[in-house]
């Protein structure tokens, strides 16, 4: 499968636009879009997004784009969702582009989802209403799909976390360990939150 390293985790159901300018990645689109237009996308390890030499994560995401848009200078503007896990099998040469042998990797529920989602939502909106108080721009949570699996990828896209944390929640095997492990990461960014806002307000 063709793929492509990026500083930034794509989870399945949610929405990616890129701006492709390297000539191997318009080759690789070029590829692409002639055959089911889909790719891998995952996160680098330590590295850059240019130039290759990078380390990357043995865990991924199919993108299919939706739409495309050849530049005139050659650049690509892209619309991508992410469709389903992948796992690396094995990396291919990077020559002309990165390639992969993937495996597809399987969502189970896992037990007590519908709970695990319900204290995720909760943990989301608890940050969310902190967050407002600091910056009022802020915007509302996302409505959650009743779907735990898919749920649990809208909420990891949502939460404000780093791309590391992200990670490991796309590496989590089920949506119910992953909500669960997503309230914990929003209960100390919540926690964060607080400790600032009192400071702010002892300051005042």
């Amino acid at each position: 499968m063709p793929m492509f390293p990026l500083g930034t985790v794509l989870f399945p159901y949610v929405l990616l636009p890129l701006h492709v300018f390297e000539p191997r990645y318009r080759l690789m689109l070029r590829h692409v879009l002639d055959g089911d237009r889909e790719f891998g996308v995952v996160l680098i390890e330590r590295g850059s997004e240019v130039g290759g030499g990078d380390t990357r994560f043995d865990v991924g995401t199919v993108a299919r784009i939706v739409q495309a848009a050849e530049l005139p200078d050659g650049r690509y503007a892209l619309s991508t969702v992410g469709l389903r896990r992948i796992g690396i099998r094995r990396w291919l040469a990077d020559d002309p582009y990165p390639r992969a042998e993937v495996v597809y990797l399987e969502d189970s529920t896992g037990r007590n989802a519908v709970a695990e989602r319900e204290n995720a939502v909760a943990a989301l909106a608890r940050v969310v209403e902190l967050a407002r108080q600091i910056d009022t721009r802020v915007g509302a949570p996302p409505e959650l799909a009743d779907d735990p699996v898919r749920a649990s990828y809208e909420a990891a896209a949502a939460a404000p976390i780093g791309a590391f944390d992200a990670q490991r929640l796309l590496a989590t095997p089920d949506a119910a360990t992953r909500l669960a492990l997503l309230a914990g990461l929003l209960d100390d960014r919540a926690a964060e939150l607080r400790a600032r806002l009192d400071l702010d307000d002892g300051a005042g």
